[in-house]
């Protein structure tokens, strides 16, 4: 409903308001400030309104270069998550919005740097024009002044110098070409398909960052935009003395008489971004001491379909269901670390993940790892713990392909739960819906189902998780085998006493279903998979919930991983 999603995303609501706020008020006030204040009435004689569009727009960048680093300070966040624990779920549920306000504060810096780069060729442009104008015009006049000296308001003191030529020589315009390309290659590099299969490309692109930001500090020293100073504004104010700067002559005697002198603004990129930057030092500094830690790697199991499951023990882990660690492997890459999903439950004496090959360092690991065991290291874990399962009497829980990972932990922490009689355990229920591609990826997965399968068969409670494996990719010779074991008492596919069905799952069969049996109670829908599925279950949540307030109510949570 639309009152719950506004209390889960209220918080995001407010800082995506505040952000977009503060940006909208920047812009403005300086773009006013640039173009009427009386400092800048000369400047603004040879450049028109492309100085407030270039200031502006400068002021926004810093506000966003500022913030940038902020998101992806991992370790900073778990300490905000850990002081407001006391805080309600939903808003440390938020925190895990971090990569979605990162990748808006990069577009955000991609759109302004188009903004200012823009403004500054016609900057340049018209500085160029202007130096180069014969008449007695005021741009020209301006632009011929102090050209010796150091109270210029022309950076272009030649008639031979091209817009090429100041962009590749000037501090500010080599600094400026640097740091947009460092930002084209992050960008274009960052987008879904390179991260899923090309993983390294985007990781080391991804620390241009640093020359991104060393070019940002050093962008402003120059001061090649300038104002007239507060002297020559006492003593020669525009207002008053810009008309007689194109009439007089030689012995002229009137006190505008005296030419007016500039001075530059000074830079202040790096007040905004030195207490990010200081903070991401301290933050990479714990990452390589929580790294130092010694990682004991207890078992490895290679499954089918080329998937390695790591289990590992660290002196003072303590992770909770649908948390995430990062990995690194100093004997393949010293400098990659990769996130994976946790897939083991806080009850158990380890913690392990799931490997499957995604790219060149994945293979490599798995390669390795039926080589030798190598030195692994690990740094978490992150995330907000998924505990919303636990809240409701009955869980509809979907995994989709790879998504099924953090259902690992939450199965077998709900069986844990049940087995100990756990009090905050309110579950009696659970269905389960994990949607495939091919049949390898089940593997490890059958596994585990199959052993909850058996425990639970064992204990009397059979009926505690109902689940149901769909098959979305399927060839002929699948096909033939099922129709050959149609009678056996397993499946044919996965060897699990519920079948595998081929083809996607007819939501509206299932959630009615799920309503017919339990008439009186609410549902959390827990999905973990692409958006598009996201969108049919939240539309099948709103059809099948009833409208009496006694009756079966359905509550959609996307889970990000």
């Amino acid at each position: 409903t639309m009152g719950n999603w506004l209390v889960n995303h209220w918080f995001s609501a407010a800082v995506l308001a505040a952000w977009l706020g503060i940006n909208i008020f920047l812009f403005t006030y300086y773009f006013l400030f640039f173009d009427r204040d009386e400092r800048y009435f000369y400047t603004r004689a040879i450049l028109g309104s492309a100085l407030a569009w270039a200031r502006a727009s400068a002021k926004c960048l810093n506000f966003n270069s500022m913030l940038i680093l902020l998101p992806v300070c991992r370790n900073l966040l778990s300490f905000l998550r850990g002081t407001c624990s006391c805080c309600r779920r939903t808003l440390r549920k938020q925190l895990d919005h971090n990569l979605t306000f990162h990748k808006l504060v990069a577009y955000a810096l991609a759109l302004l740097t188009a903004v200012h780069t823009i403004a500054h060729l016609f900057n340049l442009e018209r500085y160029n024009q202007s130096q180069q104008a014969t008449d007695r015009s005021l741009p020209a006049v301006l632009s011929k002044m102090h050209l010796q000296g150091s109270k210029w308001l022309n950076p272009i003191h030649s008639n031979e110098t091209t817009v090429e030529y100041v962009a590749f020589t000037t501090i500010p315009g080599l600094t400026g070409v640097i740091i947009t390309l460092a930002l084209i290659l992050m960008v274009t590099s960052s987008t879904e398909f390179i991260r899923r299969n090309y993983f390294e490309l985007f990781w080391y692109t991804h620390h241009l960052f640093l020359i991104y930001f060393a070019g940002l500090v050093i962008h402003g020293i120059a001061g090649l935009v300038r104002g007239q100073t507060e002297q020559s504004m006492a003593e020669v104010h525009p207002y008053h003395c810009a008309e007689y700067l194109t009439q007089r002559d030689q012995n002229c005697t009137h006190r505008c008489c005296k030419d007016p002198e500039f001075g530059s603004i000074p830079a202040e990129s790096w007040k905004w971004v030195l207490a990010p930057i200081i903070l991401y030092v301290f933050e990479r500094i714990l990452r390589v001491w929580r790294a130092q830690q010694k990682v004991v790697v207890t078992k490895v199991v290679m499954h089918p379909a080329r998937v390695l499951e790591l289990q590992m023990q660290k002196k003072g882990f303590c992770m909770e269901v649908g948390q995430y660690i990062f990995v690194n492997c100093p004997a393949i890459s010293p400098l990659e670390w990769h996130p994976f999903t946790l897939t083991s439950a806080p009850e158990e004496d380890f913690f392990s993940i799931h490997i499957r090959v995604a790219g060149d360092w994945t293979e490599r690991l798995i390669d390795t790892f039926q080589l030798e065991i190598p030195r692994i290291e690990v740094d978490g874990p992150f995330g907000t713990a998924s505990e919303d399962v636990f809240q409701y009497e009955v869980a509809m829980l979907v995994g989709a392909g790879i998504g099924v990972t953090p259902f690992a932990s939450i199965l077998k922490s709900i069986w844990y739960k049940f087995q100990q009689a756990d009090q905050t355990l309110k579950t009696k229920k659970i269905y389960f819906y994990w949607l495939c591609r091919d049949t390898g990826a089940f593997a490890w997965f059958n596994d585990l189902l199959a052993s909850l399968e058996q425990k639970m068969a064992e204990s009397g409670k059979a009926d505690f998780l109902t689940y149901r494996l769909f098959l979305t990719g399927w060839d002929t010779s699948i096909a033939n085998n099922v129709a050959f074991h149609f009678d056996t008492a397993t499946d044919t596919v996965t060897g699990l006493r519920h079948k595998t069905i081929f083809g996607r799952p007819m939501w509206n069969t299932e959630f009615a279903a799920v309503a017919a049996a339990h008439p009186r109670s609410v549902v959390g829908v827990f999905l973990c998979g692409p958006e598009a599925l996201a969108k049919s279950l939240k539309k099948s949540c709103h059809q099948h919930s009833s409208l009496d307030p006694r009756k079966v109510k359905f509550y959609f949570n996307k889970e990000n991983f």
